[in-house]
């Protein structure tokens, strides 16, 4: 257990139940909210799942009021792998949209991250602090030295988000040595507003909370979108260097929930 109060826990997903609640909060958020499809999504009992889940740690949000028998108890979650757990030839989920041979390369250790979602009843208070503080957790204990993941614009028409992709693309372009690249045929480019035109009021008020979270702590993105169809999505590949983090980041990153 990773943390506990009246009305949350926080921990990796420890059954069944706990696995079964995390892909009934995705179909609720990334289903029924953002329109995905895909061939594993089982409409009849609301699940959106695939292939990767059996491999990935789940950090999962519990709402403590709800009992887990209805599926519906888990409140926030964040599926979680660590390079070391792919065996000769593994892939992360991310090597389907991203070239990740500068991060293979670099020898250090790796967390993918992906299908961060909290439940609306729960969105603008403490879960997602909570999740944080988690991730936090997790990655110092396992000495986690870049993390890293797909972030989602929603729509498939990068056109319309020219201003946030092209903010990204000029203020936020991650270092040649750890710089990913969006594969063909998703792939769509970012820079298509030049810097001297760009509003950063409207900008970041075009941006996705979550990923405005990781640029507060100093993270980065990749180089191009990808166009993810079945998700209805436009996603961005965001970087996140742990040894670049400034103390400033550091303390924001892992304090606790009530020392803020």
């Amino acid at each position: 257990m990773l943390a506990e109060d009246t009305i949350y826990t926080l921990r990796l997903a420890a059954d069944a139940q706990d696995l079964l609640g995390a892909q009934r909060l995705r179909y609720r958020v990334f289903v029924e909210e953002l329109g995905a499809s895909g061939g594993m999504i089982d409409h009849d009992q609301r699940l959106e799942r695939d292939a990767f889940d059996e491999i990935f740690d789940h950090l999962v949000l519990v709402d403590n009021r709800i009992a887990p028998e209805t599926g519906d108890h888990i409140a926030g979650a964040y599926r979680l792998l660590p390079s070391e757990r792919l065996g000769p030839g593994g892939r992360f989920y991310s090597e389907d949209e991203y070239d990740l041979a500068p991060l293979r390369a670099s020898g250090r250790k790796l967390l993918e991250l992906g299908r961060t979602c909290v439940h609306p009843d729960h969105r603008g208070g403490a879960a997602m602090f909570l999740l944080w503080n988690g991730l936090a957790e997790y990655v110092l204990e396992r000495g986690i030295e870049i993390m890293f993941g797909p972030a989602s614009f929603h729509g498939t028409d990068p056109v319309a988000l020219a201003e946030p992709l092209s903010w990204l693309h000029h203020h936020h372009l991650a270092p040649p040595e750890i710089r990913v690249r969006a594969l063909e045929p998703g792939r769509a480019a970012m820079d298509l507003i030049t810097k001297d035109r760009l509003d950063r009021a409207r900008a970041m008020a075009a941006m996705p909370a979550l990923i405005k979270a990781y640029l507060r702590l100093g993270g980065f993105v990749g180089d191009g979108a990808f166009i993810d169809r079945p998700f209805n999505t436009t996603d961005v590949c965001l970087l996140m260097d742990t040894g670049r983090m400034s103390a400033r980041h550091r303390d924001f990153y892992t304090r606790k929930q009530g020392q803020n």
